[in-house]
């Protein structure tokens, strides 16, 4: 057996990401230096730290179990061992002798018994026989719930995958893999024009799929390989790729990483060098000779370009957690480590405005306008913000924790926000108190997403309705104006990274780390269609006719489902 201080170090890096710790796991990958280690991540499953201390507890039950000369002592032990009683010094030793005590116990109170109830056989052998097998009534106030006594219910079991209804389950040619991301990929995004899916990935890339059924060229994918200058050389960042964002008209795609920088792209590129060729989407199949697209079940193989890269915005000092382009297509927003938004000039990649307004890294940020947006960080504050005002024109508190997320709604009107305080919050610039405090949560709320209806929508008839999803591995469905949660959406077994309106608002897809991607009628709330993936889910997104989801995945892939009939 080896342990190395890499392999502990990167099952604690994993940890931190996958309980949503990104920061403290940011932090301790660069202390621990994980981009240097030769560890494959999409190799290793999710949960592994937590799956090894469990084994490690199983292990030291079993020795508490055993006698000293390797016989089994019979019955169970006292209690089950927690991970600190297990590192305790003599726990064992300790645990033994009550065990002993125990088994020593019930085997001389059974030997009473056994005493007691021959004398008491003896005695009724000359008595009247009593009516010993009438049926016992129900004591005072006890009885029975669906079928289990005292009203008991059964425990979900989070170990064990959730059994898929072959009624929604989507058949396997209707899901299509994408592979060729060597490392976790954190985020995925549809062309708003057509059906071009952008992904950003640990392997300090992102990637342009080219899923257009009558694309002239096939199907390709566009590597855009994320570089900084060392030595007068381009050389790999080694960094996350963790946002994305398309302009409004599909013609160019931004991303942000943690190696500080912001990037533009145009949608074409040039073949890629060095290594001309394809890129493999399945082991099994072979590379072709000639490029054509190839097909086998539901993986494809993908001819690739390198990304052609318009501009590099450098200001931010550290990790950009997000960023967003505004609607006019002029001003991209980003968030930072650093503390600070910035709004860049996209034509010429300079940076118009710096906001250092928050005390502690900024984690989300959204446009109300063209020029006014909202920042939130971990210091549980908001601002909002607009170009050339050297102050927030409004300020939220309220949040007793990291806020994680916020959203303004279609009309720019509210704006909502979670937190890892486990409530959602809406918030109106008119007052200064918030709108609704939304507490039914039981865990931290990591994302939210307003439907596509409503006001200032191409929906207006529709009722205007808020997502949240969470930690609890619960979905909600909230209606904002009432205040009140119409749908819990339970289906998941681990933590929901992220949830997806269709575009008419009907469906929201959400995605877990049960490796899961569920579609529900956002009116009943019902389950239509799921998909249980190769990974855990960070992130799940509608193409804009509203008839593929993408949905990307910690293993390193990338899935397109077809809901057309």
């Amino acid at each position: 057996m080896s342990i190395t201080s890499d392999e502990v170090n990167f099952l604690v890096y994993r940890y931190l990401q996958e309980s949503g710790f990104s920061h403290s796991a940011f932090t301790f990958g660069i202390e621990s230096h994980i981009s240097q280690s030769n560890i494959n991540g999409t190799l290793v499953p999710p949960a592994a730290l937590i799956s090894i201390l469990q084994k490690g507890l199983q292990y030291v039950e079993a020795e508490i179990s055993i006698n000293e000369d390797g016989t089994v002592f019979d019955g169970r032990p006292i209690e089950s061992l927690s991970l600190i009683d297990a590192v305790m010094p003599d726990v064992v030793q300790t645990r033994q002798q009550a065990f002993r005590e125990k088994l020593a116990q019930q085997q001389a109170s059974a030997a009473a018994a056994a005493a007691a109830a021959a004398a008491a056989a003896a005695t009724t052998a000359t008595a009247a026989p009593t009516a010993v097998a009438q049926q016992h009534p129900p004591k005072n106030g006890e009885a029975t719930v669906n079928g289990e006594e005292n009203g008991a219910h059964a425990i979900n079991n989070h170990s064990k995958p959730m059994e898929i209804d072959g009624d929604v389950e989507i058949p396997p040619n209707k899901a299509t893999v994408l592979r060729g991301h060597e490392s976790e990929v954190f985020i995925c995004a549809w062309n708003p024009v057509s059906d071009l899916l952008a992904s950003g990935s640990g392997d300090s890339t992102a990637r342009i799929w080219n899923l257009n059924e009558n694309s002239n060229g096939g199907s390709t994918q566009l590597v855009l390989r994320h570089c900084i200058r060392e030595g007068g050389h381009d050389v790999p960042s080694n960094k996350d790729v963790t946002s994305l964002d398309w302009n409004s008209d599909g013609t160019l795609l931004a991303t942000g990483s943690y190696d500080g920088f912001a990037r533009i792209w145009t949608e074409d590129g040039e073949p890629g060098l060095p290594r001309v060729g394809w890129e493999q989407a399945c082991p099994s199949v072979e590379s072709p000779s000639e490029p054509t697209m190839a097909l086998k079940s539901t993986c494809l193989l993908f001819p690739y370009v390198t990304g052609n890269l318009a501009s590099t915005l450098g200001q931010h000092k550290g990790p950009i957690f997000a960023l967003k382009w505004n609607k006019k297509g002029n001003y991209i927003l980003s968030a930072g480590v650093d503390k600070t938004t910035i709004i860049w000039d996209a034509h010429t990649g300079e940076a118009k405005q710096q906001f250092p307004f928050h005390s502690a890294p900024a984690l989300d940020v959204d446009w109300q306008n063209n020029t006014t947006f909202a920042s939130c960080s971990t210091d549980m504050c908001i601002h909002v913000c607009r170009l050339g005002c050297d102050r927030p024109v409004k300020t939220f508190q309220g949040h007793t924790n990291e806020v994680n997320a916020i959203k303004w709604d279609p009309s720019g009107m509210l704006l909502a926000s979670c937190s890892d305080d486990m409530t959602l919050k809406i918030w109106s610039m008119k007052q200064d108190t918030c709108v609704h405090d939304l507490q039914a949560h039981s865990k931290e709320i990591y994302t939210i997403k307003w439907s596509p209806t409503g006001p200032a929508t191409s929906n207006p008839n529709s009722n205007i309705m808020l997502a949240s999803a969470s930690f609890d591995s619960t979905v909600r469905l909230w209606d904002v104006e009432r205040g009140v949660c119409v749908h819990t959406l339970t289906k998941h077994q681990e933590p929901v990274y992220s949830v997806a309106f269709s575009p008419d608002g009907k469906y929201l897809a959400s995605g877990s780390f049960d490796k899961c991607v569920h579609i529900w009628n956002t009116q009943s709330g019902s389950l239509v269609h799921s998909y249980r993936g190769t990974g855990g889910i960070f992130e799940v997104c509608w193409n804009a006719r509203g008839d593929k989801v993408g949905a990307s995945a910690s293993d390193g892939s990338v899935c397109v489902l077809d809901l057309r009939k």
